[in-house]
């Protein structure tokens, strides 16, 4: 069979790698794969399976083949363990993924292999299409996967989970999936609709599974500013209880930002179940951090505390780019050559960075140059820089008061030419609403599949230099309904 024929076969899977997954770039993978890890170890679901076979499509993406075969085949072993009765219609993913790896490896025999697998159960299923199937099974897992992918998937969750139901309206696993959705729907819309929603659909699953320390953290948020104590009993409950790392930081934030102390205990016992999380510590130095903006005393210990925890943060990931930035801020409290020297050191290491973190080195780069240097013809062009990439994360904004704020210094030291030159700049550059925040261009999973390149990683385009966006080219020296999907960064 030719490849070309294969490939279409397998454009009709239901799988990790037909699914549409909004992974921006390395970086939003990366850290997917860690916070996997971390589900597929707690998961209170019998979704193990599935969250191992997304694991392999994350895998694929970074070129590590034999990590990925090597999740299918935990997979396999756990549906063999979970579901023993209806293996055939839960393994169906699984076999479209080890199809789709194989197909990169240039195993061809074992692609169809694969295929022939698939085929002959979507027949035992009577299904229209020979490569795949329109049951529960599927739909749950594809939305789990969309779940573990960000919180901004929830609408299209929402929507695997209400077709999952439609045919088996009792399954406890799809109706917490459903309100797990819901919940995450609203955190990105905070619509009526979806609060009371999730509010409802939580508390029910609640009151089946007590032990649902997951679902307690989302029902709390849900519940923060309309019933407080309930929200904190909620809590009170998890913290003792719960030896989820990442629900358990999900519950110090709550307490963010008027009670401090509690959080900091909460996230040192976060620390303590696994201390190899560099979120926890990156979240540990935010609180240290704001304790610091509040001190009238003791700033020099808090200070230490701060830069430790953010220390870590880095050494537990070293490419975590905000807690870099997160580490130059602290030092630049006392030491502020090593805060210039993480700038520029990141700044060397643009082009291979996401949008988002671009746009954030640009506004921390450019508040350096601006507050602390007073050099405000260096800081329109960063922020500038910043600015031009299109991607309307929360950054872009900031990017945009800067460069107004910098406007007004021109417009008040009588530099009009400037100040008019900054705005006409911002007005060009500025993103229309409809283009969406979270998408802003970059190519969704589904647009990767396109490229012949054997599955690797693309990295994100090389930002425009400086004297590219610059005016002053001169100073470059270097069961709802769900409405449209308006996703953001998770």
């Amino acid at each position: 069979m030719s490849t070309l024929r294969l490939k279409e076969k397998l454009q009709t899977l239901q799988c990790h790698f037909t699914w549409n997954f909004e992974i921006r770039d390395k970086v939003d993978a990366v850290h997917i794969l860690q916070t996997l890890a971390l589900r597929i170890a707690h998961t209170h679901y019998q979704n193990q399976a599935t969250l191992r076979a997304m694991q392999a499509y994350l895998c694929h993406l970074q070129g590590q083949y034999e990590d990925a075969l090597q999740s299918l085949r935990e997979a396999e072993g756990i549906l063999q363990r979970d579901h023993p009765d209806n293996f055939p219609r839960q393994v169906l993913v699984i076999y479209g993924n080890y199809a789709w790896i194989y197909y990169h490896l240039a195993h061809y025999d074992l692609v169809e292999l694969y295929l022939d697998k698939v085929r002959k159960i979507c027949s035992s299923l009577k299904s229209r299409s020979p490569y795949a199937a329109q049951i529960p099974e599927i739909h749950a897992q594809k939305g789990w996967s969309l779940l573990a992918a960000g919180f901004r998937n929830g609408n299209e969750a929402t929507k695997c989970f209400q077709m999952a139901l439609r045919e088996d309206e009792a399954n406890g696993e799809f109706l917490a999936g459903l309100a797990i959705a819901v919940f995450a729907s609203w955190t990105h819309t905070h619509e009526p609709v979806f609060w009371e929603a999730a509010k409802k659909k939580l508390g029910a699953i609640i009151h089946e599974q007590q032990q649902n320390y997951e679902a307690k953290v989302y029902l709390a948020k849900i519940l923060k500013k309309w019933d407080r104590p309930q929200a904190e009993a909620l809590l009170e409950d998890v913290v003792q209880n719960s030896l989820d790392p990442e629900v358990l930081r999900h519950a110090a934030k709550f307490f963010l930002p008027v009670f401090l102390e509690k959080p900091i205990s909460i996230l040192e016992r976060a620390i303590s179940l696994n201390p190899n999380y560099h979120l926890l510590h990156y979240d540990l130095g935010i609180c240290y951090k704001k304790q610091l903006e509040e001190a009238k005393s003791g700033r020099g210990e808090i200070l230490a505390a701060a830069i430790e925890a953010f220390k870590k943060a880095v050494q537990k990931d070293p490419a975590s780019v905000f807690s870099k930035l997160a580490l130059a801020e602290m030092y630049g409290e006392n030491t502020p050559h090593y805060q210039e020297e993480i700038y520029l050191n990141l700044m060397s290491e643009m082009p291979s960075l996401s949008k988002k973190c671009q746009q954030a080195v640009y506004l921390h780069w450019g508040d350096f140059l601006f507050y602390k240097q007073r050099s405000l013809w260096e800081a329109a062009q960063t922020y500038k820089a910043g600015f031009a990439i299109p991607d309307n994360y929360l950054e872009r904004q900031q990017l945009k008061t800067r460069l107004e704020e910098v406007a007004g210094e021109f417009q008040q030291s009588s530099q009009t030419r400037e100040a008019g030159a900054i705005h006409d700049f911002i007005q060009q550059n500025e993103t229309p609403w409809y283009m969406g925040r979270s998408n802003g261009g970059n190519n969704r999973a589904g647009d990767w599949r396109c490229r012949e390149n054997g599955g690797s990683f693309p990295f994100p385009d090389t930002p425009r230099p400086l004297s590219e966006v610059s005016h002053f080219p001169h100073l470059c020296n270097n069961d709802i309904r769900v409405p449209n999907d308006s996703g953001s960064p998770q």
